[in-house]
């Protein structure tokens, strides 16, 4: 396996397609993002989208983002869009994902990376710790994780 940042890879269209067969709704908005050309612009012109890779197969896929769903915050950098395909789930994959995200982080000199999600339990096993609730830009409250860089 191996992951891949998909604006600098050759074979856009390809994990476009991959993208938009994810079963969950943010996952469709990131394809919506991606093929209408908005990410950067929504997200931030330095953001990246991370692919897990096996061979032709698309295992999992998270971005790494100057903004996410909790605005306006002065908080960056976010890891979001976070999600395994099932036949992947129970096997840790997204830790691939995590250690780029951190190896990202830190050569841009970054300590502190936040997630928002409604999960508990999950990206604990990733080193996260539980930073505060936060409304997002729906109106809703959600649980905001910080993963701290050494």
């Amino acid at each position: 396996m191996q992951v891949i940042e998909y604006f600098s890879c050759d074979r856009q269209e390809y994990w476009l397609d991959q993208i938009r067969k994810s079963d969950w709704g943010a996952g469709q908005f990131l394809y919506q993002l991606l093929s209408g050309n908005t990410f950067k612009s929504t997200l931030g012109e330095n953001s990246k989208v991370l692919l897990l890779i096996k061979g032709n197969e698309l295992v999992s896929f998270c971005t790494y983002a100057e903004k996410d769903d909790i605005q306006p915050t002065d908080l960056t950098p976010w890891i979001g869009f976070v999600y395994t395909f099932p036949e992947y789930r129970g096997h840790r994959h997204m830790g691939k994902l995590f250690l780029e995200v951190e190896r990202l982080a830190r050569a841009e000199g970054v300590h502190d990376i936040y997630i928002s999600t409604n999960h508990t339990g999950l990206y604990e096993k990733y080193g996260c710790e539980f930073y505060q609730t936060m409304g997002d830009m729906h109106g809703e409250l959600s649980r905001v994780y910080r993963l701290h860089v050494e």
